[in-house]
């Protein structure tokens, strides 16, 4: 009931918010975000939260982060306004990775969602949390009525917590600025009324409570008189219980009036106290109304759910199908793997003692005989026994030939990984993503990336990007070695002055840190660049890693 304004905000200010076509050649139009405005219009929630999401997955792809924060937005509103408080916040929370705190042209859209959070935290009965949200959408909001909407929501998050002087002075504060017969001022004026009272027991509310309620007789406003006969109903419970009941039949009418069956319902507790006499009857109505809403809530809970599931299902299925045509493709190339080594080595051998020929400039010289060494003394020689052994041998045994080959392998990685991790010339993002996509498996692990976008990585330098790359190719090994993990996540966050990592798998967790397994390695690497790592296995055996380092 009392946040009913706020929507009526919100929908206004949406409706002013549907997507027009992107004039930049980068960024394609997004069919799903029209559709999902036309199936919000027609209050098919259901419809339009499936568009919503299907143009969040698009916008990602078209790498448009603000187009991503609406669509999640708006999914926090739908989820909010069924009942689905958990889920509104964590999509209101993830549309908050999306947006661009500097650009002026968002304001709008993070009020909102901050108002959304706002809401949320109010039903989870969270009202510290509802209170600096809501501070949070008064400073970015651009929009004067809707601010005032939010102030006076903030009011009223600041009288549920009994923080009662800050309530009054913000409340007195709108009456000042506030037209003296409008809706606005009666709804500021009502909850005034009340907040005093709240805070002097003996302190009169009724004129004001009765100028309130005849503005909105006049403007014919049920929600607002739906709050005053709330209001008087409270006033008088004690005093006049006939009056009180009076009131709370009347709130239940109009709430029957509006459709709001939160209302209804606390208009039924009232009467089961107020009125002994028919307190079978109406908590008959209040246990079946609340049956109802909470049956809806929980289905529209599970559709949401069922929705999600089914979209990423599709998705997954999509990169399974492009994951099994790669692997038919690399089935022949590794056919002949260990024929390209032997013929790379000796490619590359021959080019050393052909260029050991020539006349170089000393460095250049002392160079290529320094690498040309190696390969022939750790790789070339071991794969002549290899050779020889099998030239030598009737019979001879294929693992053993196999664990030979993997040792030149692991030898000729090692030299290779004299050269640098990360490209400067490339994009940072793009390298990271490729080398932590390449530990995905469909039949085996999943790995899930999440905020690795190119603003994260602003103001960070080579060195950083470097050992932040080499720590999670060392953890993305460890796993794949050792953790037996089915899904793996990699989210990245980012505030005012540090870049935040968090990793989740679960596998079996990690042996004690110890330099053999690479792990101390990670914590030195990290604290190069002046941050920290925090490594949990304590929770239900999953693998938890944050990471974190001033920009």
């Amino acid at each position: 009931m009392k946040y009913l304004y706020l929507l009526i905000g919100i929908t206004t200010l949406l409706n002013c918010s549907k997507p027009t076509k992107i004039a930049s050649a980068e960024k394609s139009e997004n069919r799903y975000y029209d559709l999902a405005f036309e199936w919000r219009d027609r209050n098919e929630s259901d419809s339009a939260f499936f568009y919503f999401f299907r143009a969040k997955d698009l916008f990602l792809q078209q790498r448009d982060s603000f187009g991503a924060a609406k669509c999640l937005t708006n999914l926090a509103i739908i989820q909010e306004t069924k009942g689905d408080y958990f889920g509104s916040q964590e999509s209101a929370g993830a549309a908050m990775g999306y947006f661009n705190r500097k650009d002026s042209a968002q304001f709008n859209y993070i009020s909102i969602n901050y108002n959304t959070l706002s809401i949320v935290a109010s039903h989870l009965k969270d009202y510290q949390q509802s209170v600096q949200s809501y501070k949070q959408a008064i400073r970015f909001s651009t929009d004067s009525i809707n601010k005032n909407i939010y102030k006076n929501n903030l009011a009223n998050s600041y009288k549920k917590d009994k923080r009662y002087d800050d309530a009054v002075a913000l409340f007195e504060s709108l009456l000042k600025h506030s037209e003296k017969h409008d809706k606005a001022f009666a709804r500021v004026l009502s909850n005034y009324a009340q907040t005093r009272w709240l805070q002097n027991p003996n302190y009169n509310p009724v004129p004001a409570f009765w100028k309130a309620m005849a503005i909105r007789k006049t403007d014919g406003d049920d929600w607002g008189l739906n709050s005053s006969y709330a209001h008087f109903s409270d006033y008088y419970q004690r005093s006049q219980p006939d009056s009180a009941r009076l009131y709370a039949e009347r709130m239940l009418d109009v709430a029957q009036k509006i459709k709001s069956p939160d209302d209804q319902l606390e208009a039924l507790q009232k009467l089961i106290v107020l009125d002994p006499g028919h307190y079978t009857s109406y908590f008959s109505r209040f246990q079946t109304l609340s049956d109802s809403l909470q049956t809806a809530r929980n289905k529209a809970k599970n559709q949401f759910a069922l929705i999600r599931y089914e979209t990423e299902k599709n998705k997954s299925d999509f990169l399974r199908a492009q994951a099994d045509s790669i692997r038919k493709q690399n089935h022949i190339i590794r056919q002949y793997f260990v024929m390209g080594i032997i013929i790379l080595v000796l490619i590359v051998s021959l080019i050393w003692f052909r260029k050991r020929q020539q006349s170089l400039q000393l460095q250049v010289r002392n160079t290529e005989l320094q690498y040309s060494k190696k390969v022939h003394d750790r790789v070339a020689n071991r794969i002549y026994q290899i050779i020889s052994f099998i030239e030598n041998t009737l019979n001879p045994d294929k693992n053993s030939i196999l664990f030979a080959l993997e040792n030149v392998y692991e030898t000729s990685r090692d030299i290779s990984y004299e050269k640098a991790d990360v490209s400067e010339k490339q994009n940072y993002r793009d390298q990271l993503s490729q080398m932590l996509g390449s530990y995905s498996s469909p039949e085996s692990t999943k790995v899930l990336i999440i905020g690795n976008e190119d603003e994260m990585w602003q103001n960070t330098n080579l060195v950083q990007k470097t050992e932040i790359y080499l720590v999670l190719q060392e953890l993305m090994t460890n796993m794949k070695k050792h953790s037996q993990a089915s899904i793996v996540s990699i989210k990245f966050s980012r505030d005012q002055n540090n870049v935040n990592i968090s990793y989740t798998d679960n596998g079996i967790g990690i042996p004690e840190l110890s330099p053999k397994n690479g792990l101390q390695n990670m914590e030195n690497r990290i604290k190069t660049i002046h941050g920290t790592i925090i490594f949990d296995t304590g929770i239900n055996n999953m693998l938890k890693i944050n990471i974190s380092f001033p920009v």
